[in-house]
This record gives C-alpha cells, structure tokens and sequence, in this order.
C-alpha cells in the first residue's frame, strides 16, 4: 500500500485529433519498479477512471514497461459534438506492492470535415415527383451541415436540367412540365462544398407524375344507323370507340354511356359495344310516327369526375310484317228474328278488323273461309269488303229446319303480305286469324199457350191441411223453342174472411191451399188460373168441390154448472130441472150420445135420454148411502162426454171421424139437518192456494209468475194474522158451552188437528186459432190470455171452472174434491192420510149431535167469511 512514482512521464498533457480511428497512439509513458520487485509489476497500468466519463481510450503494452494510451474508436472523437478535453487517472501496481496513481489530460484537436447531409438524403437516394402542368415553384429543401459550422454552396449536375437550387439548399423547377412532350424522369446530382474547397455529393430522381389533363376522342366515324324492328335483345347495333391522349402508348381504360333514358338499348362500358337491351316496335307509338331514334354516347376517362366527350348517334327502325291482322272483338254476336228476309246485312267486319304494321305491304288483308254449321245460309259480299249478309230464310217451328237457336260462324282473316324468308330474318312469316260470329235466330211468339183441359174439378176434403197440395194444371205452346210459362191466379179464390184461400205454382201449376176449408161455410170453390209466356196469356176455370167431413165437434150448453141436492133426494128425479142443450154443424142431432166419462162415483147420475136427441136431462139414477159409509165423497166433479157417433155402425166408429165436446158439472150433496151422522174431531182447516201453470205454457210472461208470487206472500200473511180470530170464533163445541161431553166414552180432549190444502191451478186452454204468419194452430185461455202450440195429437183442453171448498166436511172422506186432487199430483199414501184424519173421531157435547148438513153449513159459512177477509183468492 505505500505509494511511490512509478509511472513515468506521468502527469502529463497531450492531444489527438477528432475523428482519430482506433488505435491511433495518443502518448508514450513508462513504468519503473524497485531492485526489490524482481517479478516486474502485479497490476498492468489501468485506466482507473476519465473525466468526463469516456471509453474512447485504453492502454496499450510496447512491450517490456513500455506503455502506451491509445483510441479505441467507441465512440469516434468529435470535436463538435463531444467534450474538448479528458483526464485519465492511470493506476500502477509492482509486486512489491508500491502503487502509483497519475493523471494524463488528452485534449482534443479540431478537423476540418467534409459537410453532410441529414435527413433522407444522409441515408438514400431522394426521389421527388413533380405533377404535370405544375408552375414554376420550389420542390425540395436539401437538408446538409458541415461539422465546423462553415457557410455551404450549393450547386447541380448537370447545369442543362431545368431546376436551379438557391444558396439555402431549395431546389426550384424552372419550367411548367407536360407528361405528353416532356422527359417524365430528370436525376439531378446536388454538391454541397465547404470554404475550405471539402464537398459531399448526392443523387435526387425527379419523377413528372401523369395528370387527367387530356379529353378522350371518338375514334368511330358512323353516326348513322339502320336495324329492322323486333331484334332480340343482345343483338349487336355498332362498335363504338375512343381514345385518351393521357394513356400515351398504353391501351386507354374508358368508360362509355348512354345519355338519354332509352331502356330499349345499352352499351358495354369498358368496350363501347352498342347493342339491343328491349323490345323495339316500330309500330307503337312514337316509333309509328317516328322511326329514327337518337342516342347521346358519352366517353369518360375516369368513372366519375373526369374529362369526357359525347357523341350523337341515330338509328333508324325498318318496318316488318310482324303482326297479323285482329279484329276486335274477335267475336261478333248478332240477333236476328226468324224468317229474316234473305239479303239482310248482318255485320261489316271490315269495321272492326285492322293491321297496325306500318308499311301498307304488310298491312292488306282479306276475308275468306266461312265455315260453320248451317252457314249455307250466310254469305260474304266479297273478300276485301267483309260484309255479312243472310242468305235464306230460318224458320224455328219448321220440321224440316235442323232446330239450331245458334249458329256458330267462322271467317278467316288473312294477311296478304308474302312472307319475308330472307337470310337475316327467317322467321318472319304472314299471319292471319280467325273471327267467330254467333248469329242467334231470336224466336218469334207467334202462338198463345193452350190449356190441357178447358175446366178443372177438383175434390178436397174439408180437413185437408193447409199448404197441401189440391190438383194441377198444365199449360203448352207450340213457340220453339218452348216459351216459359207462368200460371196465376188472375179472379175468385178468396171468401169473406180470406182474400186468397187458393195458391198456385207460378211456374208448376201446382195449386194448394192457404186457410182451412170449411163445408158448413163454402162447399165450392170456382177461380180463374191464367197461363202465360210473357206476351200471350190463356184462362182456364178451376172448380174445388169441398166434401165434408165430421170435424165439428158438439157444442153444449152450459159448459159448466154447479147444482146442490139434499141427501134424501127421490130416486129417477130430474135434478134441479137441469138439461144439457148441445148443437153440430156438421151432425144429425139423433148421433149425440151422452155419457159420464168420470166423477160419477157408484153411478148416482145418468143423463136422459142418453142418446139421439140434441136435449138431455141430469137424473139421480140411485140413492146415497153415507150411513153405511158406501158413499163417502159430498162433492161430486162430473166429466160428461157428448160424442156425434150414435148413428154410426161398430165398423164406421173405426173409420170415421168422431167428435166429442164436453161438459163439468159440480152437484154438492146437502146433508139432511135431522139426520144424526158422526163427526170428526174439532179440526182447522187452513186453505192455500198455489197458482202453477203448465210446463207447456213457456210463454206466459215473466210478470204474471213474480205477481203471483207477490200476491201468494199476502195470502199467507194474513192467514197467519187471521187464524187466531178464527180459532176463537169457533171454538170446539164443548167448550163454547161449558158443560161436559154428553155419552162421551171417554174423557180425553179431543185433538185437534189442521189439514193443509193445496190446490194447483193450472191453466186452462179453451179456445184454439191458427197464426197468420206461421199457419199453425195454437190454444189459448180466454181471460188469462195464455198460449200455447197445439199438438197435432192433442185434442182441445175443455175448460175446467175450479171450485175450492175452505171447509173440511165432517162426513165426506175425502181430504180433497177431485179438481184438487189429481192423481198425477199426489201420492196414494197422502190421500189415505188426509182420509184418516178426516174420519169420525167424537161426539158434541151436552147430548147434543151436529147434523152433517149443519156441519157442512157451519164449514161453507167459515170458507165464506175467509174469503171475504181475502185469506182465499176464487180460482
């Protein structure tokens, strides 16, 4: 570690030029060691560090302790860019380990350098392109320097070209350049020289860049241009073509148009090839007036916005005979009447037919060829007039004529042109076409129809349904072909009551009925029926004859009628001096027969004299028999029956039509007052009534159901208000007396019990009528207005006067009077109850015995005064 000199010729100075290459020796210096360090130094001299930090030095052995500092050319000395001056520490170590540490300044010497130039000209050949028709102005800076900062000149190779470059290295075009007579490349040699006489050189390509600057021309001459008419399209017309100065020896890229909006032609852009694009008719309008057709053919050297040049063409269109001869209509319909005069014109077809080719060669024409069935009997005039006359007479009704309405004609028509078998055009050929005439012989109504038969008689029983079919008439003409006839009814058909009772098919003859047919009223019928055909019209008489039948049933007096008779009444009595009187329209009074058909229980009634007679009496035919209980029921409902069948065999009843009409009678039994009968218990009788109508009433109004429900409520309510008042007006027996029960076998009270009756009211239909609109029959109840459809299998409802007893009476039986107890409606075991209930039960008290009328009295009298406080309503 002890320092001592060991390097020397250290510190020193010295210098070297910029730019020096590697290896230039820049100073010389020697190392000295000791006697003692016999091996020479163990540390080589180093280059410790450099001030500025640098790498652009190293030392180098000569060899011995000889050394040496040199350039290691990383980085090359630059005077001008890099520091002036460094300063190397240098270390030294011998093996004696003596040190030396000295310091040697390098100072760097300027050069004088060759300028350069920067940019892209330092690296590559600078190419610069110039636009043809460009002014005179400056196209490049040359970008160069010189290291040393000395002012540069400028100067170009050759003198000849037509650029010049100022002091500050612009390079100018002297000239306005034109790619078309112009060289379209210059090089250029650029020399940049410093004071001291050192130059660089470099190589500039001025390009002269080729501008649009040029129209195209038209090359083809032909402006005029002749095709015939319906060429295909494709069909080539004419080659147009052009060129472009600015293409110079290079095929020129154009691009060629129409301008006018023609569709029927088109040209190929890039070629100019002009050809056919549509149909070309030279005998439509405006070609038929003018055939030449004028195109505006433009050339552009760019697709869109370049120089162009535009031509005008013309075309002339050529006529042909493309179109045959038409005739509208192609079909002619013509009427004439039979035996049409021969001679008679029927149509010019010259009027109507035409060909619309142009040149008059090819557009003649003429009629030949008339051909159809029967046109022996038309004629053409001639072949160039067209005109269609008759030739003979048609008669439609003549046997011989073959009976044809429509004779179906042809003519040709035909082009006179020759065809056009040229080589260019081979398929044009003459037309021609066919005109269908249809002459209908339009008949003549020369007869009047004629009725089969002069008179017509029919036969048609009174029943017979209405719209049924009665007979038929027919009608014929002699016209051919047959005239349509049509049948009316043109006088009579009509009664009081009906203004048409008779109908006819107008076109059948069918003749029916409209209203029901009545003997009694009308037993004939006489109308007038007409035939026609249009024009002439024919009568005929027809006769209805209506035959009876017995369809009335008997009509009797009164319908209904309520008797009362004591108990003890004689046998083979007339009854109150009661008599049925009944009417028929339609039968003998000897056919009534009479005879109960229901409520006679244990045949009490029968009527005298019991048939063949229009008047018959009520007799009581037996006595009643209540205190051996074999008659039980006080009301008696009878149904009788008066049928018109008395006169009629056993066979004829089976056949014939048999009427019955009906009548109600009510006979109420009084009791006899001395007459001792036992009695049913103290029992109240609470009456309700229920208004039902019949299922097959569906159209009785909604408001007649909600009123009866209403007025049901009331009803009911009052009887709930009332009953206390009539249970403490009628007391049991015993008590309103206040003794005991007389011969009473026991003491129980008796039990009181309250029987409920309901009665269904049902409505009754007693009269019918037929709907004028529909024809059917319907039924109907003269006061409530109900309706209903009648079946054809139902008979007309007889009306049923209802009769509801408030009272229970004490010996009937019977909980109810047949009218209130339908079997239908209730239940065998109900009536057996309610006839339990009702059965003898006890005695009156104090001795005293109520006689079955008494009781019956007592009961009608209470009914009487319920009605009259509105706990019942009549039925």
């Amino acid at each position: 570690g002890r320092r001592t000199q060991l390097l020397k010729g250290l510190p020193a100075t010295s210098t070297v030029e910029e730019n020096s290459a590697a290896g230039v020796s820049v100073y010389n210096f020697s190392v000295t060691v000791s006697p003692l360090a016999s091996e020479g130094v163990a540390i080589i001299p180093t280059i410790l560090n450099s001030n500025p930090l640098t790498e652009a030095f190293d030392i180098e052995s000569k060899g011995g302790l000889e050394f040496r500092v040199i350039t290691t050319g990383n980085p090359v000395l630059d005077y001008e860019t890099m520091p002036k001056s460094f300063d190397l520490q240098i270390f030294v170590e011998d093996t004696t380990g003596r040190t030396d540490l000295n310091i040697l300044t390098i100072q760097v010497m300027d050069k004088n350098e060759h300028p350069v130039f920067r940019g892209n000209m330092a690296i590559q050949t600078v190419t610069i392109y110039v636009l043809e028709g460009t002014p005179p102005e400056r196209i490049y800076q040359v970008d160069a320097a010189d290291p040393e900062n000395a002012k540069l000149k400028y100067s170009p190779l050759p003198a000849t070209v037509p650029f010049s470059i100022r002091e500050s290295g612009t390079i100018f075009s002297t000239k306005e350049f034109d790619y078309e007579k112009d060289p379209h490349c210059y090089i250029l040699n650029i020399t940049v020289t410093d004071p001291d006489g050192l130059n660089s050189t470099t190589t500039v390509n001025i390009k002269i860049i080729n501008i649009n600057d040029e129209r195209p021309y038209f090359t083809t001459k032909q402006r005029i241009y002749r095709i015939p008419e319906e060429q295909s399209p494709g069909t080539i017309i004419a080659n147009i073509t052009a060129e472009d100065p600015d293409d110079g020896d290079s095929p020129s890229r154009l691009f060629y148009s129409i301008q006018s909006s023609d569709r029927r032609f088109s040209i190929n852009p890039a070629t100019g090839v002009l050809q056919v694009a549509g149909r070309i008719d030279r005998d439509a309008l405006p070609l038929r007036l003018h055939p030449n057709i004028s195109l505006m053919v433009r050339v552009e050297d760019s697709p869109s916005s370049g120089h162009a040049s535009e031509m005008e063409i013309t075309i002339i269109i050529d006529d042909i005979n493309d179109n045959p001869p038409e005739c509208n209509p192609s079909a002619f319909r013509k009427e004439e009447k039979e035996n049409t005069t021969p001679g008679t014109f029927l149509v010019d077809l010259r009027n109507y037919c035409k060909d619309i080719d142009v040149d008059p060669s090819n557009n003649q024409f003429s009629f030949t060829g008339l051909s159809g069935f029967g046109s022996n009997n038309f004629a053409l005039e001639s072949t160039v007039s067209g005109r269609l006359v008759m030739s003979g007479t048609i008669d439609l009704e003549n046997p011989a004529n073959p009976g044809i309405e429509v004779y179906a004609l042809t003519v040709r028509v035909q082009d006179i042109a020759h065809p056009n078998y040229s080589s260019k055009y081979p398929f044009y050929i003459s037309f021609d076409n066919i005109v269908y005439i249809y002459i209908r012989i339009k008949p003549v109504n020369e007869f009047f129809p004629v009725f089969r038969n002069l008179s017509y008689v029919f036969s048609v029983s009174e029943i017979t349904k209405v719209g049924s079919s009665i007979g038929r008439v027919h009608a014929t003409d002699k016209d051919w072909p047959p005239n349509i006839i049509t049948y009316s009814i043109v006088a009579g058909a009509g009664t009081r009551d009906f203004t048409n009772i008779f109908w006819i098919n107008p076109t059948k003859g069918d003749v029916r009925i409209l209203a029901r047919l009545d003997y009694e009223t009308t037993q004939k019928h006489i109308f007038i029926v007409q035939a026609s055909d249009q024009e002439k019209t024919t009568t005929a008489s027809v006769t209805v004859n209506v035959l009876e039948v017995n369809d009335e049933e008997p009509v009797c007096s009164p319908k209904f009628f309520s008797l009362q008779i004591p108990v003890n009444l004689a046998v083979g009595t007339n009854i109150n001096g009661f008599r049925i009187e009944c009417q028929d329209r339609d039968s003998d009074p000897r056919s009534f027969r009479y005879f109960i058909n229901e409520g006679n229980e244990n045949n009490h009634f029968v009527f005298s004299p019991s048939a063949g007679s229009n008047t018959s009496r009520l007799i009581l035919a037996s006595r009643f028999d209540y205190e051996s209980e074999l008659d039980t029921n006080w009301i008696y409902n009878l149904r009788i029956h008066i049928t018109d069948d008395n006169l009629l065999s056993a066979r004829d009843k089976t056949t014939r039509l048999i009427k019955t009409g009906t009548v109600t009678l009510s006979i109420r039994v009084i009791p006899n007052p001395t007459t001792a009968t036992t009695t049913t218990p103290d029992f109240t009788v609470v009456t309700k009534r229920e208004n039902l109508y019949s299922p097959s009433a569906w159209y009785v109004p909604f408001a007649v159901t909600l009123g009866s429900l209403l007025l049901l409520g009331l009803l009911g309510y009052l009887g709930f208000l009332l009953l206390p008042r009539l249970r403490a007006r009628c007391p049991p027996a015993g008590k309103a007396r206040g003794t005991p029960l007389i011969n009473a076998p026991e003491k129980k009270k008796p039990k009181k019990e309250v029987v409920v009756k309901m009665t269904n009211i049902n409505t009754v239909f007693d009269g019918e009528a037929r709907d004028p609109v529909t024809g059917r029959m319907y039924e109907f109840n003269t006061r409530s207005g109900a309706r209903r459809w009648k079946k054809s299998s139902e008979p007309l409802q007889p009306v049923l006067a209802m009769q509801v007893t408030s009272s229970a009476t004490e010996n009937s039986g019977q909980g109810m009077d047949r009218s209130e107890a339908p079997s239908k409606k209730e239940p065998s075991e109900k009536r057996k109850e309610l006839t339990a209930t009702t059965k003898p039960a006890a005695k009156l008290s104090a001795g005293q015995s109520e006689s079955p009328g008494q009781a019956g009295l007592r009961l009608q009298k209470k009914k009487e005064e319920s009605e009259d406080r509105g706990l019942s309503s009549p039925a």
